[in-house]
């Protein structure tokens, strides 16, 4: 038999468990009633009047813009507010007291086609007052469960529709119909895929051994040390670049080529001035008239010049189109240069003076 030491310590480790059960059914307690607030916290009682109660039982949920403010404490008929003859009373936390209005609309809602019922208060156009205790919001009409149906029904049938066309499909298919149905039951569009399938294999076993260009390209790596070497040497070049090595070098980073360049150009912009403003020759040719018409006459006078030479007219206009007189002229010179070289050869000839006395 146990002792009675133990039998009080089996009776103190019921109390302990029974005092723990009754700790967490405390918790939980407060954890379900913490949507509204709190089971301690301070609430408001507010009612509303709809046609149907929708399937809307007491300790239904009460939202704000779709957030849990409270918990439906009671629904019953009022036959004198005919049509709408349910009444509705939901109990909110007082937190949420300044987001409510007194013309914010009460409704019954439904989660999904076939959820439950909770009453649903919208405050997105409210500007009345913040309601007072047991006070009445208006009611904006609450869909039953044959509305909900009804606005389904047009969606169910889309969904048959879709399935009918989506079952005429797979039998369209299975019955090697169409493209889709070719492909996927033709023996020959198979044979054709392992073909291609065979086919890139065998590409591929080539390139994976070095074969063709690809497989060069893939296995060999003179091509890698070609590229590595054109960038090292165009490393090399940048960095020459960079300490203004070479003419590229010295237009990057040597600032006298920019002052000659800075230097012509305004030079040229100076001498563009002067031309502008009419001196010197340039200037006189661009800007004064007498000039340019002077110019002008003499090319003129040259132009007619030369016509008149290419006519015939005048000393070099024979000269130029003159044949006998550019004989005579060719034979003179040549009798001339012969009596120059008798000259040179026997001067005593033409220098003898012979005197005669009468």
């Amino acid at each position: 038999m146990p002792t009675r030491k133990e039998i009080q310590w089996s009776q103190l480790r019921v109390g302990l468990l029974v005092l723990g059960a009754t700790a967490v059914a405390i918790v939980l307690i407060f954890l379900m009633s913490a949507s509204s607030g709190g089971m301690f916290s301070k609430k408001l009682v507010l009612r509303c009047y709809v046609q149907d109660a929708a399937g809307l039982k007491e300790g239904a949920p009460v939202t704000l813009q779709d957030v849990t403010i409270g918990n439906v404490t009671h629904i019953r008929l009022v036959p004198e507010r005919n049509p709408n003859s349910v009444e509705v009373t939901m109990r909110v936390g007082h937190q949420y007291l300044s987001a409510l209005h007194t013309d914010s609309d009460a409704s019954i809602a439904q989660a999904g086609v076939l959820g439950d019922s909770y009453v649903h208060i919208d405050s997105t156009h409210a500007v009345g007052p913040q309601p007072q205790a047991n006070a009445e919001l208006p009611s904006a009409g609450s869909p039953s469960i044959q509305d909900v149906i009804r606005t389904s029904e047009e969606s169910i049938r889309n969904i048959q529709t879709l399935t009918k066309h989506v079952d005429i499909l797979i039998t369209t298919i299975n019955s090697g119909k169409g493209t889709v149905g070719q492909l996927i039951n033709s023996p020959e569009f198979a044979h054709k895929i392992t073909s291609i399938a065979t086919n890139l294999q065998t590409v591929t076993d080539s390139i994976a051994q070095g074969k063709g260009t690809l497989g060069k390209l893939m296995v060999d790596d003179t091509l890698y040390n070609r590229a590595n070497s054109t960038i090292d040497k165009l490393n090399k070049i940048a960095t020459a670049l960079d300490e203004g090595k070479g003419t590229a070098g010295k237009l990057l980073h040597d600032d006298s080529f920019y002052n000659n360049m800075n230097s012509a150009a305004a030079n040229a912009s100076q001498l563009a001035t002067e031309v502008n403003s009419g001196k010197g020759t340039l200037g006189k040719l661009a800007k004064d008239p007498a000039f340019a018409q002077k110019l002008e006459d003499t090319v003129a006078q040259l132009d007619s010049l030369l016509k008149g030479v290419n006519s015939g007219q005048g000393t070099l206009g024979q000269l130029a189109q003159n044949r006998t007189l550019y004989d005579h002229a060719d034979q003179t010179l040549d009798q001339a240069q012969q009596l120059f070289q008798a000259f040179r050869s026997n001067p005593k000839k033409y220098l003898t003076i012979q005197m005669k006395v009468f």
